[in-house]
Parts: C-alpha cells; sequence; structure tokens
C-alpha cells in the first residue's frame, strides 16, 4: 500500500510539472485541436496533454519499481509488454492528433492495426486472458486454448482502448473516467493481493487528477488521440493482469464494470450506427455526453453525472469483487 501511495504522489507532480510544459510546447509549435461543428470547445486547444501524462506515468512507475535496496531494475517481462504497447498507441496517436492539426483525417485502418500489434505485445510478455472457473464444479479452473486466450486478451485491449478514444469528446470527461477506473482497479488489484497492478494504477490515478486540473471545464489543454488511446490500454492492461485472474463467471463483470461507462456508451453508439447503416468509426454526437448536453445540461453538470454513473459502476464492480474472492 505504502508503494501505491508512493506510485500516485510521484505521478501526480511529474504530470503538474509537465502538462503546463507541455501546454507551452504546443502553442508554440501550432500543435493545436482546431474546432469543428461535432467538437464541444470553440476554439484551438492544445493537444500534448497525452504526452504529459506518458512521460509521467513511465518516469513514476519505473522508480517506483526500481529496487532500491539492491540498486536493481526491475524489468519483467509484462512491465515491458505494457509500456511498449503503451508507447506504440501514444506514438499512432500523435499521428493522428498531428493530422487533426492541418484538418486531415488520419485513416482507421493503420489505427486498428497498431491497436492489435500493442495488444500483441501483452500476449507475448505472458499478460492474457487465461481462463475461468467452472461455474458447475466450484474448484475446477477451466483454461483457455492458447489461441482462445490470446484471441480475447487481444479483443479486450483494442475494445478499451477504442472506448476511451470515443469517450474522449468534452473537457474532463475521459480524464475523469479514467481516473475513476484506476481507482476502483487499483482497490481490487489490492483486495486480490496483486501489488504490481496496484502500482501502476495508481501511478495512472496521479497522472489523471494532475492532468484534470488543466483540463476540466474550461479546458486549457486537451489530451488528445495520444492521450485516450494510452489511457484505455494501460486500463486494458491492468485488467488482464489483476482483475481477470482467477476469475470465475460472476467475478468476470468486475473489469466489465469498473470500465462500464465507456464500455456502454460504446456499444450503445456503434449499434445504433449499425443500424442506421453508417461507419462504425466515424465520429458523431450520439454519445451519451452529447445527448445530455442537448437535453439542456451545461458541460460542468453533463460531466458530473457521467462521473456520478461511472462511481455507481465502480461501487458495483468493488462488492463483485469483495464478495467472490
Amino acid at each position: 500500500m505504502f508503494l501505491d501511495v508512493v506510485s500516485a504522489l510521484l505521478s501526480f507532480l511529474f504530470a503538474f510539472a509537465f502538462v503546463p510544459a507541455m501546454r507551452r510546447v504546443a502553442i508554440k509549435t501550432g500543435f493545436v485541436d482546431l474546432p469543428t461543428e461535432r467538437k464541444a470547445h470553440k476554439g484551438p486547444l492544445p493537444m500534448l496533454g497525452g504526452a504529459a501524462m506518458l512521460f509521467a506515468f513511465m518516469l513514476s512507475t519505473i522508480l517506483v519499481r526500481h529496487d532500491f535496496l539492491h540498486a536493481t531494475w526491475r524489468t519483467d517481462k509484462p512491465f515491458i509488454g505494457m509500456a511498449g504497447g503503451a508507447l506504440l498507441m501514444f506514438i499512432v496517436g500523435m499521428v493522428d492528433d498531428y493530422a487533426k492539426t492541418r484538418r486531415k483525417e488520419f485513416p482507421a485502418w493503420p489505427k486498428f492495426a497498431a491497436q492489435i500489434i500493442a495488444a500483441s505485445f501483452l500476449v507475448a510478455s505472458g499478460v492474457v486472458i487465461r481462463g475461468i472457473e467452472d461455474p458447475v464444479h466450484g474448484a475446477y479452473f477451466i483454461t483457455f486454448s492458447p489461441w482462445l486466450r490470446d484471441f480475447l486478451t487481444i479483443v479486450w485491449v483494442v475494445g478499451i482502448v477504442n472506448v476511451f478514444n470515443f469517450l474522449d469528446g468534452m473537457d474532463g470527461l475521459a480524464g475523469g473516467i479514467a481516473a475513476i477506473s484506476a481507482t476502483t482497479l487499483m482497490i481490487i488489484s489490492t483486495i486480490k493481493g496483486d501489488s504490481t497492478s496496484a502500482i501502476l494504477a495508481a501511478s495512472l490515478i496521479g497522472v489523471t487528477l494532475a492532468f484534470l486540473r488543466y483540463n476540466f471545464y474550461p479546458a486549457r489543454i486537451i489530451m488528445g488521440d495520444a492521450g485516450s488511446t494510452f489511457l484505455g490500454y494501460v486500463l486494458a492492461a491492468i485488467a488482464v493482469m489483476g482483475a481477470f485472474k482467477s476469475a470465475t463467471v460472476v467475478s468476470i463483470f468486475v473489469p466489465i464494470l469498473a470500465l462500464g461507462v465507456p464500455i456502454f456508451d460504446a456499444l450503445y453508439v456503434v449499434l445504433r450506427r449499425v443500424r442506421e447503416r453508417r461507419p462504425v468509426h466515424k465520429a458523431d454526437r450520439t454519445h451519451g455526453h452529447y445527448r445530455l448536453m442537448a437535453s439542456g445540461l451545461t458541460q460542468i453538470q453533463t460531466v458530473s453525472v457521467m462521473y456520478l454513473v461511472a462511481l455507481a459502476f465502480c461501487l458495483a464492480s468493488i462488492l463483485i469483487a469483495i464478495t467472490t474472492r
């Protein structure tokens, strides 16, 4: 628990310093998101919030994971796989964000291919959804075949990356939901005795809270696709490392509920687009936060409602984790 607090504090301090610095860089270089009819903001916004979050997260987790007693670095494969995939998501997101600064659209298929490759980094490092406890015989664990566990892991990671990317459409929304989800995953990891996942989740909490200082309405900087895909990837990886371990039929809902707001919002949007025969990847204003604003709520009220819904999902997730451990 001590390392969790240290990780959260370090990542917060690093991000609190990096975010305004990256904001100045974005303004100086013209790396800004230009307003469109779909977007909530009315003027150009610096887009390098994702860079600040990545740097703060990586630096804090590396420092906390350092064995100061023996002056050695713990470079286990799962952490390397997660870090490599997160870096790939960030790089592709930066390319996408750069295209936006030029009022261009980065094609969907290279992003999708990169997401599969990034998810494969986790699989190659041994971070996979291994199986599920037999609901009939109780103690008997059903181990998935290698191809099935790899497939399920890749589908989960790619799915969470995209639902978080979909969610990032309003000041403070994606960052706040990520902070709530990360807190839930940290609690669940602690309950399960998984210190590694707890440290990673704690670091993500610190990063997102510091970022929200500059991103909550009215935002002075946004995370861009580089930030939203990075957050989605790390949250998905933490869930596989911790919450999906020794899963029962009931406890598989723990990570799903922990990330409930982006998951269920994205499911609604995708199903609606399919029904209306529109491209699934094409952005529009059918997401829950846009519908809440259309009903007359302000941005702050809308984001607050989404936070409350996320908290309800996360409390349910924690209750299930406690009762099924």
